[in-house]
C-alpha cells in the first residue's frame, strides 16, 4: 500500500478521499504515539487551519480525535502554517496540527503534523501513527478525555515575533501583498504595516470558497499589475497558508525564490549571520544562484527537491538559511518552517536598510534560462543507468561547460523522468533539451 503522509503532511480531496473519519484516525493516532513516547504529562496540541471551507469540518474532526485520545486542544484559529509552527515550540505544546493544502486549489485540504518544538515529524514517527491508525487505540472517560480552549491572542503572538526579528524598519517602502484570500489575510498587512511600511493588500478578503483561486503566489499578474497601477516599490505574493512568497520589483518584474535567498544570503552575510557562509538550496535552483554566491564567497550546498531535505541539511549542519526556486525559504534562527511572512520582512528591511531597489538587490542574480520537460517512460529505473542517456548527458554537458547545466530527475510517483536544461540563452537549453528527452523516450 502506499504511504499515507507524502513529502508535506497528508493531502486529498476534501470529504472525498481525505474524509472527517481520517481526519479523526490521523489525529487520535498522533496523540496515542505522542502518549506513549512520553508518559510524564498529558499530551497538548495546538491546531490551526487556513480559510477553507472544508477546514471547518476538518478541524472539527481533528479536535474530536485528539481529544478521544486523552490530548488537550489549544484552538489557534485561522493562521498561517509557520504561525502553527511557532505557536508549538511557544506555548510549549507536544504537536502542532495545520490543516491546510497550501497553493492547492479550495476543495483539496491537507493534514500537516509538527513535533515539539515546531519541528516536522521524523519519518518514523509518522510511519509509527499510521501503523497505530489500524490498531483499536484506548478510550479515557471521565477526567481522562482531552478538553479544548481558544487561544485567543495565536495571531498577535506571531505578529509580535515577527516584529521582535526584524532586522530593519520598513518606513519609506510601499508594498503591494497579495493574500491569495489565505490564512495571511489578516496577518500580512497587518505586521508589515506595524514594521513601518505603506500597504496595499489583495485578495485578502477571505470567504471560504475563494482561496487561491486565481490569485497568489501562483498567479502573478494581478499583484504585477497593482504594483504598477501604485506605483508602489515592490509586491509580495503569499500562497494559501503563507509558508512561502515570491515577488515583483516595481517594474512589475518576477522575483523568485533563488533571487530572494541571494538577496537575504548577502544581506546576512553582511551582517555576521550567515553560519560558515553557507546557503542551503536544492537541485533545481537556477544555476544563477550557484554563480552569483560563487563571486560573493557563499557556500551554496544542495539537497533533493523538497523542502524536508533543506530542513534536514540546515539542522544537520547548523546552517542559517535555506529554501527552494518557489518562494519557501527558512532561517532557522527565527522559524522551524518555510514562512513567508518572515521572508517578506527580511527582504523589505534589505530594501530599506541599503535604500537600493528591488530590482536591483535581486539583479545580484541574473537567472539563466531554464526548459523542464516532463518525459512518460516505460521503465525510470532503466533510465537511469542507460548508458545512452548518459552519454547524451554528458556531451550536453561538454557542450555547455560552466555556462549551463543539465538535470535528470525521475519522479517520484510516476513513470517520468524529469529533464531539466539550462543554457546562456532559450533556444540552447530548448534544443538541448529535446535532444535528451529524445535519447530518454527511446529507452526501453
Amino acid at each position: 500500500m502506499a504511504r499515507l503522509f507524502g513529502t508535506d503532511g497528508v493531502r486529498g480531496l476534501a470529504n472525498a478521499n481525505l474524509t472527517p473519519e481520517l481526519a479523526l484516525s490521523i489525529a487520535a493516532s498522533a496523540a496515542r504515539v505522542l502518549a506513549e513516547h512520553d508518559r510524564s504529562h498529558r499530551p497538548v496540541a495546538v491546531v490551526g487551519r487556513d480559510p477553507r471551507a472544508s477546514g471547518e469540518m476538518l478541524e472539527a474532526a481533528v479536535v474530536a480525535g485528539l481529544t478521544s485520545a486523552g490530548a488537550d486542544v489549544l484552538r489557534a484559529g485561522v493562521l498561517p502554517t509557520p504561525a502553527v509552527a511557532h505557536l508549538v515550540a511557544a506555548l510549549g505544546a507536544d504537536v502542532g496540527v495545520m490543516i491546510s493544502a497550501s497553493h492547492n486549489p479550495m476543495p483539496d485540504n491537507g493534514i500537516k503534523l509538527f513535533a515539539a518544538g515546531g519541528h516536522k515529524l521524523p519519518d518514523a514517527v509518522e510511519d509509527e501513527i499510521e501503523q497505530k491508525m489500524a490498531e483499536p487505540g484506548h478510550r479515557p472517560t471521565g477526567a481522562g478525555i482531552g478538553r479544548v480552549r481558544d487561544v485567543e491572542d495565536a495571531e498577535a503572538r506571531y505578529v509580535a515575533h515577527l516584529l521582535d526579528v526584524t532586522p530593519h524598519r520598513l518606513d519609506g517602502v510601499k508594498v503591494v501583498v497579495d493574500c491569495a484570500n489565505g490564512a495571511a489575510s489578516i496577518a500580512a498587512p497587518d505586521v508589515y504595516r506595524r514594521a513601518g511600511a505603506e500597504v496595499i493588500a489583495i485578495h485578502a478578503d477571505p470567504d471560504g470558497l475563494n482561496i487561491n483561486d486565481g490569485c497568489g503566489s501562483t498567479h502573478l499578474d494581478l499583484v504585477r499589475a497593482a504594483v504598477l497601477e501604485h506605483g508602489a516599490d515592490l509586491g509580495i505574493a503569499h500562497d494559501g497558508d503563507a509558508d512561502r512568497c515570491l515577488a515583483v520589483d516595481a517594474e512589475g518584474n518576477e522575483v523568485d525564490g533563488d533571487q530572494i535567498m541571494a538577496v537575504i544570503a548577502l544581506a546576512m552575510k553582511d551582517a555576521g549571520e550567515l553560519t560558515e557562509g553557507t546557503l542551503v538550496a536544492t537541485v533545481m535552483s537556477n544555476l544563477g544562484l550557484h554563480l552569483a554566491m560563487r563571486e560573493h564567497g557563499i557556500t551554496l550546498r544542495t539537497t533533493s527537491v523538497g523542502d524536508r531535505y533543506v530542513l534536514e541539511e540546515l539542522r544537520a549542519g547548523g546552517y542559517a538559511l535555506g529554501g527552494e526556486q518557489s518562494g519557501h525559504v527558512v532561517l532557522p534562527a527565527h522559524a522551524t518552517t518555510g514562512d513567508g511572512l518572515l521572508t517578506a520582512l527580511r527582504l523589505m528591511s534589505r530594501m530599506a536598510e541599503t535604500g537600493r531597489s528591488l530590482g536591483e538587490l535581486a539583479g545580484v542574480m541574473r537567472r539563466l534560462p531554464q526548459v523542464l520537460l516532463n518525459v512518460v517512460v516505460a521503465d525510470k529505473a532503466a533510465v537511469a543507468t542507460a548508458s545512452a542517456v548518459n552519454d547524451a548527458v554528458a556531451s550536453v554537458t561538454e557542450e555547455l561547460g560552466d555556462t549551463g547545466r543539465v538535470l535528470l530527475r525521475p519522479s517520484g510517483t510516476e513513470q517520468l523522468v524529469r529533464v531539466m536544461v539550462e543554457a546562456p540563452t532559450h533556444e540552447i537549453a530548448e534544443s538541448a533539451a529535446q535532444r535528451l528527452a529524445g535519447v530518454v523516450s527511446s529507452v526501453h
